[in-house]
C-alpha cells in the first residue's frame, strides 16, 4: 500500500512536488571564462530542496557529452552548452533564461 505525500498531499506514485518545484524554479544559464581561455557553462537559481541536482547535473553532463561538477546550488559544466543545457531543462518543465 503507498502512502500519502506529506507535503501535496497525493499518494506517493501520483507526487506532483518535483514538478512544482521545477515550475517555480527561475534557472539562469550563462559562460564564463576561466583559467587559460577555458569557457564554463553556469546553471544556477535552484533554491529548493525537492530537486535532486546532483543527478541533474549528471543528465546534463551526459546530454553534453562533457565533464562538470555540483558547487554549492549551481552546475558547472565544461565548454560551452547554453543552447544544449536550455532545450534539456526546457523539456524537463524548468523555465529558463539565457544571459
Amino acid at each position: 500500500m503507498a502512502g500519502i505525500c506529506p507535503t501535496c498531499g497525493l499518494p506517493e506514485e501520483l507526487c506532483m512536488c518535483e514538478q512544482i518545484a521545477r515550475e517555480q524554479q527561475s534557472i539562469v544559464v550563462y559562460t564564463d571564462n576561466r583559467r587559460y581561455g577555458k569557457v564554463m557553462t553556469v546553471v544556477e537559481g535552484f533554491d529548493s530542496s525537492d530537486i535532486d541536482i546532483d543527478s541533474l547535473a549528471k543528465k546534463l553532463k551526459m546530454k553534453c557529452a562533457s565533464g562538470g561538477t555540483v558547487k554549492g546550488n549551481k552546475i558547472e559544466l565544461q565548454g560551452d552548452h547554453k543552447r544544449k543545457v536550455k532545450e534539456t531543462l526546457e523539456e524537463m518543465g524548468f523555465s529558463v533564461t539565457v544571459r
